[in-house]
């Protein structure tokens, strides 16, 4: 491996890093609890993540960051969905434009949303019910205004902290 290479290995490695660290922190620490958790803007972070970082990094900063969130604050219980829901979250952003809002990462909110009120939703009503239990996915399912709450959130940090990446040329830069 050449030596540009390897800086620009490390260079991802330490950027994941760095998002990991602030999904963490937006999830674990600047959040609103509710009946069932809570409710965070870390989510932003990944979105970000994924539109600055090859799909790899993005997809190992939100499942390291989420799943501490959830580790570090009293709900382990969340790790293995949170794993999972990161994971593809990032799935929906591409960084592949020279600039971080375009129209496909401003999409990608849209199908986060689902994803996020789904999987939490059906994790929570089978995994935490002790199985397949209708009435419990029903009533798992009423946390998704909640769940709006947190996707709306990361998208105002994500749209707000992008504008002001691209206006500046971070994303060039880096």
């Amino acid at each position: 491996m050449t030596r540009t290479a390897q800086n620009e290995k490390i260079k991802k490695i330490v950027l994941t890093g760095l998002f990991s660290a602030l999904i963490f922190i937006f999830t674990a620490y600047i959040h609103v609890p509710t009946g069932a958790g809570y409710t965070h803007a870390g989510d932003g972070f990944i979105y970000l993540a994924a539109c600055m970082l090859p799909t790899p990094y993005a997809v190992a900063a939100g499942i390291i960051g989420g799943a501490l969130a959830d580790g570090l604050t009293g709900f382990p219980v969340w790790i293995p969905a949170t794993i999972v829901i990161k994971a593809v979250t990032a799935l929906f952003f591409t960084n592949k434009s020279e600039k971080i809002l375009t129209l496909r990462n401003l999409l990608g909110i849209l199908p986060s949303l689902i994803v996020c009120i789904v999987g939490y939703s059906l994790y929570e009503g089978t995994v935490m019910a002790g199985g397949f239990n209708k009435g419990a996915i029903i009533a798992a399912f009423s946390q998704t205004p909640f769940y709006a709450i947190q996707v709306a959130a990361s998208a105002v940090l994500f749209i707000s902290t992008a504008a002001a990446f691209d206006k500046s040329g971070l994303k060039k830069r880096i």
